[in-house]
């Protein structure tokens, strides 16, 4: 089959590898219909490893580099293994892609994505960027399921990213925000996007968006931002400020993961506000912790998501979240390292996310 595959830095071949084989006990064999490039998927080809596993097999999956990268995908049910009951042949699905041991604390209490063998399909087993990938769905241990069918109204398209806006979804619930209450969104790329989406559906109030960029302030405001904001030319705080009376926003997400938009994030709240942390930083960032301490402010920090598809998939059925928006390429596999990965990394303002097909 055919499949891009990563072997190092700026290495990602395409190349026809051995399909897998008939699924194992608990195994079912997806049929590949799209897979979105995330923004791991960019770190690994420019940069990695990152988070690839390399040198020794990965202690759940066993596998290692060189591997198959993605893991925002949907597909077809094409094969179903022994024991598994949750999905059938033919089935439209999207994979949650995170491996874990359940066995550890963290797994037995529902959050495998603070597993103590964290692991991910695309860079610690084979991912979605080929024909076909083996998914293990039923252990017989899972605290979560592992795969979820799309229901009626949800494409295979929308369901390639269920994995982002779940993101946004988890990240909305970890600021406990309520109906009517403001909000901004610090950082408007893929996954602030999807927060902005998440948190208007929340029902807030006021969602500011906060983006240096022109491009993707046009994205945010199309998402349901109802301010944006250049950070380089105007003040964010009097901004939110001036919106709410004085006080600053009750919640704020920072989905950038750098020191200045998190030193932003802590400010632009009211005191006694909540400050999300949903950018993953490279290195550590000082903050304000007067800023913190005097006015009762909380940080929060989420990673990914636990069984928060399930909350996706309904408020994509219904319209309440909309994937077609952040999709701003659809290319074949042939062309995911030019115009998927480069494409990406050299016109960030005009892209939000690229889907790939294997059979286009």
């Amino acid at each position: 089959m055919k499949a891009a595959v990563w072997h190092g830095r700026r290495d990602v071949r395409i190349e026809d590898i051995p399909e897998p084989p008939s699924p194992g006990p608990g195994e079912i064999k997806i049929k590949v219909a799209w897979c979105g490039i995330c923004g791991t998927d960019l770190h690994e080809y420019a940069a990695g490893p990152i988070f690839t596993q390399v040198n020794e097999p990965h202690p759940v999956s066993g596998k290692m580099a060189p591997l198959v990268p993605g893991h925002e995908f949907a597909g077809t049910v094409a094969e179903v293994g022994p024991g598994v009951t949750s999905v059938k042949v033919g089935d439209p699905v999207t994979p949650n892609p995170l491996i874990a041991d359940w066995e550890c604390y963290y797994c037995k209490h529902a959050l495998p994505q603070l597993c103590e063998k964290i692991g991910f399909l695309g860079c610690h087993d084979d991912g979605g960027f080929a024909e076909y990938v083996n998914v293990k769905v039923e252990t017989g241990k899972e605290t979560i399921p592992i795969i979820y069918k799309l229901p009626d109204g949800v494409s295979l398209e929308a369901g390639a990213l269920v994995e982002p806006l779940s993101v946004g979804v988890q990240a909305v619930q970890a600021g406990h925000l309520l109906e009517g209450e403001t909000v901004a969104i610090i950082g408007a790329g893929p996954i602030g996007l999807c927060t902005i989406q998440a948190a208007r559906t929340a029902g807030a109030r006021l969602i500011i968006a906060v983006e240096p960029t022109a491009g993707r302030r046009k994205f945010a405001e199309d998402m349901g931002a109802t301010v944006v904001v250049d950070p380089n030319s105007e003040d964010v705080v009097q901004v939110a400020q001036d919106l709410t009376g004085g006080l600053g926003v009750d919640c704020s997400f920072e989905c950038v993961g750098a020191e200045a938009p998190m030193k932003s994030a802590l400010a632009v709240i009211r005191k006694a506000g909540r400050a999300v942390v949903v950018g993953i930083f490279e290195k550590p960032a000082l903050t304000d912790y007067f800023n913190l301490v005097f006015f009762d402010k909380t940080i929060t920090g989420t990673f990914g998501y636990s069984d928060h598809f399930k909350i996706t998939l309904p408020l994509l059925a219904d319209g309440r979240l909309q994937a077609e928006p952040l999709i701003t390429g659809r290319i074949g596999l042939d062309d995911l390292v030019e115009k998927g990965f480069e494409e990406l990394l050299t016109n960030k303002e005009n892209n939000v996310k690229i889907i790939v097909s294997p059979t286009l």
